[in-house]
Protein backbone atom coordinates (compact mmCIF):
# COMPACT_ATOMS: atom_id res chain seq x y z
CA UNK A 1 0.00 0.00 0.00
CA UNK A 2 1.64 3.60 -0.95
CA UNK A 3 1.04 5.93 1.82
CA UNK A 4 3.09 8.54 0.46
CA UNK A 5 1.50 11.47 -1.06
CA UNK A 6 3.54 13.27 -3.47
CA UNK A 7 4.40 9.26 -4.94
CA UNK A 8 0.79 8.34 -5.16
CA UNK A 9 -0.05 11.42 -7.13
CA UNK A 10 2.98 10.43 -9.21
CA UNK A 11 1.70 7.40 -10.07
CA UNK A 12 -1.72 8.61 -10.85
CA UNK A 13 -0.65 11.19 -13.49
CA UNK A 14 2.13 7.85 -14.65
CA UNK A 15 -1.17 6.34 -15.32
CA UNK A 16 -2.99 9.29 -17.02
CA UNK A 17 -0.18 10.14 -19.23
CA UNK A 18 0.16 6.51 -20.43
CA UNK A 19 -3.70 5.84 -20.90
CA UNK A 20 -3.68 9.76 -22.81
CA UNK A 21 -0.95 8.78 -25.09
CA UNK A 22 -2.51 5.70 -25.89
CA UNK A 23 -5.89 7.04 -26.82
CA UNK A 24 -4.19 9.67 -29.40
CA UNK A 25 -1.97 7.05 -30.59
CA UNK A 26 -5.34 5.36 -31.50
CA UNK A 27 -7.27 7.93 -32.69
CA UNK A 28 -4.66 8.84 -34.78
CA UNK A 29 -4.40 5.19 -36.43
CA UNK A 30 -8.20 5.19 -37.06
CA UNK A 31 -8.06 8.77 -38.83
CA UNK A 32 -5.02 7.81 -40.37
CA UNK A 33 -6.89 4.82 -41.88
CA UNK A 34 -9.62 6.68 -42.23
CA UNK A 35 -7.94 9.23 -44.99
CA UNK A 36 -6.18 6.42 -47.12
CA UNK A 37 -9.61 4.98 -47.54
CA UNK A 38 -11.31 8.06 -48.66
CA UNK A 39 -7.92 9.37 -50.68
CA UNK A 40 -8.06 5.40 -52.29
CA UNK A 41 -12.19 6.10 -53.20
CA UNK A 42 -11.26 9.62 -54.85
CA UNK A 43 -8.50 8.29 -56.72
CA UNK A 44 -10.81 5.12 -57.71
CA UNK A 45 -13.68 7.72 -58.95
CA UNK A 46 -11.55 9.25 -60.93
CA UNK A 47 -10.19 6.50 -62.84
CA UNK A 48 -13.45 4.91 -63.29
CA UNK A 49 -14.51 8.11 -65.18
CA UNK A 50 -11.73 7.38 -67.61
CA UNK A 51 -12.08 3.14 -67.80
CA UNK A 52 -15.30 2.08 -66.59
CA UNK A 53 -15.55 -0.19 -63.81
CA UNK A 54 -17.44 -2.58 -65.35
CA UNK A 55 -14.33 -2.76 -68.51
CA UNK A 56 -12.05 -3.91 -66.25
CA UNK A 57 -12.06 -6.85 -63.34
CA UNK A 58 -8.70 -6.10 -61.50
CA UNK A 59 -7.55 -3.34 -58.91
CA UNK A 60 -6.47 -0.33 -60.78
CA UNK A 61 -6.02 1.41 -57.93
CA UNK A 62 -3.30 -1.43 -56.99
CA UNK A 63 -1.56 -3.02 -60.26
CA UNK A 64 0.44 0.25 -60.73
CA UNK A 65 4.00 0.52 -62.79
CA UNK A 66 6.16 3.00 -62.43
CA UNK A 67 8.34 4.54 -65.72
CA UNK A 68 10.81 7.23 -66.78
CA UNK A 69 9.93 9.31 -69.62
CA UNK A 70 10.44 12.54 -69.09
CA UNK A 71 11.09 13.23 -72.20
CA UNK A 72 7.52 12.20 -73.34
CA UNK A 73 5.77 12.39 -69.78
CA UNK A 74 7.14 14.70 -67.94
CA UNK A 75 8.81 13.88 -65.24
CA UNK A 76 11.68 11.89 -64.43
CA UNK A 77 9.26 8.93 -62.48
CA UNK A 78 5.82 8.64 -63.76
CA UNK A 79 2.77 6.33 -61.99
CA UNK A 80 0.47 4.21 -64.55
CA UNK A 81 -2.65 2.31 -63.65
CA UNK A 82 -3.44 -0.45 -65.22
CA UNK A 83 -6.88 -1.77 -66.08
CA UNK A 84 -7.21 -5.31 -67.15
CA UNK A 85 -10.30 -7.90 -68.00
CA UNK A 86 -9.56 -11.64 -67.78
CA UNK A 87 -5.69 -11.05 -67.27
CA UNK A 88 -5.81 -9.07 -70.68
CA UNK A 89 -4.89 -5.45 -70.89
CA UNK A 90 -7.90 -2.94 -71.32
CA UNK A 91 -6.27 0.89 -70.60
CA UNK A 92 -3.46 2.78 -69.35
CA UNK A 93 -4.02 5.86 -66.85
CA UNK A 94 -0.44 7.79 -67.15
CA UNK A 95 -0.17 10.56 -64.24
CA UNK A 96 1.70 13.00 -66.77
CA UNK A 97 3.02 16.25 -66.25
CA UNK A 98 2.60 19.07 -68.63
CA UNK A 99 6.08 20.83 -67.30
CA UNK A 100 5.20 24.27 -69.42
CA UNK A 101 1.79 25.49 -68.25
CA UNK A 102 1.43 29.25 -67.48
CA UNK A 103 1.98 29.25 -63.99
CA UNK A 104 3.62 26.32 -63.78
CA UNK A 105 3.59 22.83 -64.03
CA UNK A 106 -0.01 21.35 -64.53
CA UNK A 107 -0.70 17.25 -63.44
CA UNK A 108 -2.68 14.96 -65.81
CA UNK A 109 -4.60 11.70 -65.83
CA UNK A 110 -4.32 10.57 -69.17
CA UNK A 111 -6.14 7.01 -70.15
CA UNK A 112 -5.02 5.28 -73.19
CA UNK A 113 -6.95 2.41 -74.31
CA UNK A 114 -4.91 -0.96 -75.49
CA UNK A 115 -6.08 0.40 -79.08
CA UNK A 116 -4.59 3.63 -78.58
CA UNK A 117 -7.61 5.98 -78.59
CA UNK A 118 -8.04 7.66 -75.30
CA UNK A 119 -10.70 6.94 -72.90
CA UNK A 120 -10.31 10.80 -71.65
CA UNK A 121 -7.76 13.33 -69.86
CA UNK A 122 -8.58 14.65 -66.49
CA UNK A 123 -6.58 18.13 -64.88
CA UNK A 124 -5.92 16.94 -61.05
CA UNK A 125 -3.51 19.80 -60.12
CA UNK A 126 -2.72 23.23 -61.43
CA UNK A 127 -2.01 26.76 -60.72
CA UNK A 128 -3.55 28.52 -63.53
CA UNK A 129 -5.16 32.11 -63.84
CA UNK A 130 -8.89 31.77 -62.52
CA UNK A 131 -11.12 32.87 -65.13
CA UNK A 132 -8.48 31.87 -68.45
CA UNK A 133 -6.83 28.82 -67.68
CA UNK A 134 -8.43 27.08 -65.05
CA UNK A 135 -11.07 26.30 -67.87
CA UNK A 136 -9.01 23.12 -68.39
CA UNK A 137 -10.83 22.01 -65.26
CA UNK A 138 -13.96 19.86 -66.12
CA UNK A 139 -16.07 21.70 -63.47
CA UNK A 140 -15.06 24.73 -65.24
CA UNK A 141 -15.87 24.05 -68.57
CA UNK A 142 -16.65 21.16 -70.92
CA UNK A 143 -12.83 21.66 -73.14
CA UNK A 144 -11.19 18.86 -71.14
CA UNK A 145 -13.60 16.19 -72.95
CA UNK A 146 -12.32 17.38 -76.77
CA UNK A 147 -9.46 14.73 -76.06
CA UNK A 148 -12.18 11.87 -75.40
CA UNK A 149 -11.79 9.35 -78.14
CA UNK A 150 -9.27 10.89 -80.20
CA UNK A 151 -5.75 9.25 -81.22
CA UNK A 152 -2.79 9.64 -83.37
CA UNK A 153 -4.50 8.93 -86.34
CA UNK A 154 -7.73 10.97 -84.91
CA UNK A 155 -7.10 13.55 -85.77
CA UNK A 156 -3.95 13.40 -87.75
CA UNK A 157 -0.77 13.78 -85.58
CA UNK A 158 0.19 17.04 -87.53
CA UNK A 159 -3.16 18.19 -86.35
CA UNK A 160 -2.49 17.57 -82.57
CA UNK A 161 -2.80 21.38 -81.68
CA UNK A 162 -4.89 24.24 -80.97
CA UNK A 163 -6.17 25.89 -83.57
CA UNK A 164 -4.32 28.75 -83.44
CA UNK A 165 -1.30 27.03 -84.14
CA UNK A 166 -3.34 25.02 -87.35
CA UNK A 167 -4.55 22.44 -85.32
CA UNK A 168 -7.94 21.04 -84.07
CA UNK A 169 -8.12 21.87 -80.71
CA UNK A 170 -9.72 24.73 -79.17
CA UNK A 171 -7.74 27.57 -77.34
CA UNK A 172 -9.00 30.19 -74.51
CA UNK A 173 -9.43 33.51 -75.23
CA UNK A 174 -6.57 35.34 -73.54
CA UNK A 175 -4.92 31.84 -72.46
CA UNK A 176 -3.49 29.68 -75.43
CA UNK A 177 -0.55 29.09 -73.71
CA UNK A 178 -2.28 26.59 -71.30
CA UNK A 179 -4.74 24.32 -73.67
CA UNK A 180 -1.39 24.62 -76.11
CA UNK A 181 1.00 23.07 -73.18
CA UNK A 182 -1.98 20.52 -72.16
CA UNK A 183 -2.14 19.15 -75.98
CA UNK A 184 1.71 18.52 -76.86
CA UNK A 185 1.25 16.65 -73.52
CA UNK A 186 -1.58 14.67 -74.34
CA UNK A 187 -0.13 14.07 -77.70
CA UNK A 188 3.34 12.69 -76.13
CA UNK A 189 1.59 10.35 -74.03
CA UNK A 190 -0.13 9.32 -76.79
CA UNK A 191 3.04 8.51 -78.47
CA UNK A 192 4.96 7.18 -75.48
CA UNK A 193 2.27 4.47 -75.33
CA UNK A 194 2.77 3.64 -78.97
CA UNK A 195 5.78 2.99 -78.56
CA UNK A 196 6.09 1.41 -75.36
CA UNK A 197 2.67 0.41 -74.16
CA UNK A 198 2.98 -3.39 -75.10
CA UNK A 199 5.81 -3.06 -72.04
CA UNK A 200 3.31 -1.47 -69.33
CA UNK A 201 1.13 -4.88 -69.19
CA UNK A 202 4.18 -7.27 -68.62
CA UNK A 203 3.89 -8.64 -65.40
CA UNK A 204 7.20 -9.30 -63.16
CA UNK A 205 8.69 -12.82 -64.61
CA UNK A 206 6.86 -13.17 -67.61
Amino acid sequence: MIKHPVMLAGIVLFLFAVAGAGLVALVHQQTEARIIANERLALLKQLNALVPAQSIDNDIVSDITTVSAPDRLGAKETQVYLGRKDGKPVAAVFTSIVPDGYSGPIKLLVAVRVDGSLGGVRVISHKETPGLGDKVEERKSDWIYSFDNKSLVNPPSAQWKVKRDGGVFDQFTGATVTPRSIVHAVKNTLIYFRDRGGSLFQKPGT
